[in-house]
């Protein structure tokens, strides 16, 4: 019997896809999370043999939390079940850790193919999906939802204003190294080499309002005579 985990914010798409799952006989769900966090707990607890995962809920989401929950259970795999049908996206899902992945507008027999084939130790991907992510040639820009923790969207809207690495680590409480680390891993996972291409980023998916105002850094008093 195929055990599977269900890591969905919906508590009625959680409902229904273990009764439709169930119905096919070889498999059970046997644990449902709403969101990452509970996901990690369980995999600390516990062995599945498919987790199957939407990654657009609320809090950690996105290719981290697949990356964090492959950490956990590198063997388990992820089946992805997404209403995002960009092929870009789901590259950047596989390439994250997931052995799968398949569209929410998918049928059930679909989706009980993915997960008897993951469990086999296989891959799949939707069918419809295989033209977008082999030849998508890269036009869509990943959501910054999608990718960034919100630490790492904070600190992207605060550089793309200007702020130097100092002030934004003085207004969040935190060292300069770790807003230096937090700036280089949110490039990378944006795929952006320079500060132009960052603000430019910024302004395309309207992260500059409501941003943190500078707080100037006190000065010694040595430093004023």
């Amino acid at each position: 019997m195929i055990q599977i985990l269900i890591v969905d914010d919906h508590a009625l798409i959680r409902s229904g896809l273990s009764h439709l799952i169930e119905a096919a006989g070889d498999m059970v769900v046997v644990a449902e999370a709403a969101n990452g966090a509970q996901a990690l707990e369980l995999l600390g607890s516990r062995e599945f043999d498919v987790l199957l995962l939407d990654i657009n809920m609320p809090g950690l989401t996105g290719m981290e939390l697949i990356e964090r929950l492959h950490a956990v259970q590198p063997a388990l795999p992820i089946l992805i079940l997404s209403m995002h049908d960009e092929g870009q996206i789901v590259r950047r899902a596989l390439a994250a850790g997931a052995a799968g992945y398949i569209s929410k507008s998918s049928d059930m027999l679909m989706l009980v193919e993915a997960i008897r084939k993951l469990a086999a130790g296989g891959r799949f991907i939707d069918p419809a999906l295989v033209d977008a992510a082999v030849f998508d040639s890269g036009l869509h820009e990943p959501q910054p939802h999608e990718v960034l923790t919100k630490r790492e969207l904070l600190v992207l809207r605060m550089i793309a204003t200007g702020q130097p690495i100092t002030s934004i680590a003085l207004q969040l409480h935190l060292s300069a190294k770790t807003v230096s680390t937090h700036k280089m891993r949110l490039m990378k996972k944006l795929h952006i080499n320079n500060n132009a291409d960052l603000v430019l980023f910024a302004f395309r998916h309207q992260l500059m309002d409501n941003i943190p105002p500078a707080t100037p850094v006190a000065r010694s008093s040595s430093a004023s005579k």
